[in-house]
């Protein structure tokens, strides 16, 4: 097997004290990383997407909490998990769709409900941080040998939105498959959309994939249809905000499009996400929330206006793609494929009680 190399794109980190974040929203223009110190600016950086993608948002949650941990003057345990909560709060409600960013906050704040005093409680939720950060590259590195896997050799292969190292703390989701099957020469050929309104796919997925040296093709998300229908997808790769428990998938809008498209003509869909992404509390999909976004999102482009003063927006951040459409989900711990209720419950560690 091909050895499996780590990209250099690294959009988030700690570091000296504050939060390195790589500004998305200046790609690809402009490579500005910011120094973050205070946890309202950056759930702030959350709100403006720029950071996003759903593992980065959990790894960037983390480190939120311990940036308010830095600022509570509170010396007594009680106090100062009041003030933590308080905090954590308000970044938890940033982005209600992806569930990694409350998956990684809670997860934080049973750090701290564990410490014996407010010093121990402050190291303690920078070393459970770091940890997340790590477990998430792991898990993106799994993931793209486990997708890797399912590629077949000489395919041309679609993704849509940007599910790669820009949107963890490394390597990727569904660009980690798509990397990992390109380093083993499985891939002749990539396509990736342009993705409407933010355009996400051509600012940062086709920007990230040329960092690595990997080609890839351009095309507008209504042209998606097209290239499906002349034969030139073999399978689709993306990546997911939250999934519940049946397998239904709440990824960037116009995922399900893509999805009833490859069911269509008969190709592969493949959602690539790590566990922390499985939401086992939601049955199906029509109980994860949708971010509804700004209308400027979709009237304006850089600031300059494409639609017409009082016209009426909707702008739904995210879709559901029903389970039937999802050839299978990858993760870090494997491949999960129909009956997702069941396969789904083992690969998170939750098996459905007996009797």
């Amino acid at each position: 097997m091909v050895p499996m190399t780590k990209t250099s794109i690294r959009p988030i980190r700690w570091h000296g004290g504050k939060v390195r974040l790589l500004d998305q929203t200046r790609l690809p223009g402009e490579v500005v990383y910011l120094e973050i110190s205070d946890y309202r600016d950056l759930a702030n950086a959350i709100k403006t997407l720029q950071v996003r993608g759903a593992p980065a948002l959990g790894v960037a949650g983390a480190y939120g909490v311990v940036l308010a941990a830095q600022a509570i003057g509170a010396r007594e345990k009680k106090g100062f998990l009041e003030a933590l909560d308080k905090a954590a709060q308000e970044l938890r409600a940033t982005r209600p769709t992806a569930v990694n960013l409350g998956w990684a906050i809670t997860r934080l704040l049973d750090t701290a409900k564990q410490g014996a005093s407010v010093g121990e409680i402050k190291e303690a939720l920078l070393a459970e941080a770091d940890r997340i950060a790590r477990e998430d590259e792991a898990g993106n590195l799994a993931i793209g040998r486990y997708g890797a896997e399912l590629i077949r050799s000489g395919s041309s292969v679609l993704t849509h939105c940007n599910a790669g190292a820009l949107a963890t703390s490394a390597y990727g989701t569904a660009l980690g498959v798509i990397r990992a099957a390109w380093e083993q020469g499985r891939i002749k050929r990539v396509f990736n959309t342009e993705t409407r309104p933010l355009l996400q796919g051509a600012r940062l997925t086709a920007w990230e994939l040329l960092q690595d040296g990997i080609q890839t093709t351009l095309i507008t998300d209504s042209m998606a249809g097209y290239f499906i229908h002349k034969g030139d997808i073999d399978c689709v790769v993306v990546g997911a905000d939250r999934i519940a428990a049946n397998g239904d998938v709440a990824n960037k809008i116009g995922t399900y499009t893509i999805a009833v498209l490859a069911a269509e003509h008969g190709i592969p869909f493949y959602v690539a996400a790590p566990t922390s992404t499985v939401d086992l509390s939601l049955l199906d999909g029509g109980a994860i929330p949708i971010e509804e976004r700004r209308a400027e999102e979709v009237t304006h482009l850089q600031g300059v206006a494409t639609a017409p003063e009082g016209v009426r927006v909707a702008n739904p951040a995210f879709d559901v793609t029903p389970h039937q459409y999802v050839t299978a989900i990858i993760t870090e711990r494997g491949v999960a494929r129909e009956p997702y209720a069941d396969r789904l419950r083992k690969l998170v560690g939750e098996e459905p009680s007996v009797g």
